[in-house]
């Protein structure tokens, strides 16, 4: 146990290390403290849908050379999100068919540009990085996380600006529009702030895994607790346990990131499910 505390005091005393765990750490506050909100309001499918998104566009920014990646996928996933909300509602392709269509076209057509044109001589490992995360959130640069930050903060911002808001329209949408909330306007505004998640849960957690990431975290906390408010907090309570634990132990064990986490967090809701039928046991 001593070899391994000062394995992992040296590991801290790395730049890279901190900079993943900083960035790691805030992608798992956002994304719980919107995963409840997704979970509720039945978005999961939509929040599945822009990660493979996300990984389409990922594959064409690399085919086409760009520098800087991110800048080209988030404005892809962010256009897709208003599509599958606003526009997918009003199409004759409509709900989950419309995000089955794209989820899957995004997908294939991403994994085509690779095989097809990609520079690198491993295609395998490049979509397996990439679809179940992969190491490069321990390189990151300083812009990079820069970014990741000030996004995430953002994100936090909105959530605690329009808490109320996002509150009605989560439970009920009929009475938020009889008060005056413009729900649509909610609704997109959540949309949006998910891709951006996305995005910067990909080299994370990779697009596969993204869903699991953002919904475990919430749907555990509802194990436990019965209020919007306090679910949300338990949620992130626990996002952030397990993005701190998942990536402490792949630095340690050498284990791919993303899966460390996802599995740290599914371990989670499984305890928490225990831990509620007990509850319940003992109040019968």
């Amino acid at each position: 146990m001593d070899a391994l505390f000062a394995k992992l005091l040296l590991y801290l005393q790395y730049p890279f290390v901190i900079h993943a765990l900083i960035v790691g750490l805030l992608i798992a506050l956002c994304s719980s403290l919107f995963g409840v909100t997704l979970v509720l309001k039945r978005f999961s499918f939509i929040g599945d849908g822009l990660a493979h998104v996300a990984f389409g566009a990922m594959a064409a920014a690399s085919v086409l050379g760009f520098a800087n990646r991110t800048a080209f996928i988030l404005p892809v996933t962010i256009l897709c999100a208003v599509w599958l909300l606003r526009g997918g509602q009003n199409a004759r392709v409509k709900g989950d068919a419309a995000i089955a269509m794209i989820s899957v076209g995004a997908l294939a057509f991403g994994y085509l540009l690779l095989h097809l044109f990609t520079p690198s001589a491993n295609i395998s490992a490049d979509v397996c990085g990439t679809l179940f995360g992969s190491a490069s959130i321990l390189t990151l640069t300083e812009g990079e996380v820069w970014l990741c930050a000030v996004l995430s903060l953002l994100m936090l911002l909105i959530f605690v600006l329009f808490y109320h808001k996002i509150f009605y329209v989560t439970f009920d949408e009929d009475f938020a529009r009889a008060v005056g909330t413009n729900a649509r306007l909610y609704n997109l505004l959540i949309a949006l702030v998910i891709a951006v998640i996305i995005v910067l849960s990909m080299n994370l957690v990779g697009s596969l895994l993204i869903s699991a990431f953002v919904i475990f975290p919430a749907l555990s906390a509802m194990r436990l607790f019965t209020t919007y408010r306090t679910v949300t907090i338990g949620a992130a309570v626990v996002s952030v346990l397990g993005a701190l634990t998942g990536l402490l132990l792949s630095i340690l064990a050498g284990t791919p990131v993303g899966a460390t986490i996802v599995a740290i967090d599914a371990m989670a809701f499984l305890l928490c499910s225990l831990a509620g039928r007990i509850r319940t046991g003992a109040a019968g």
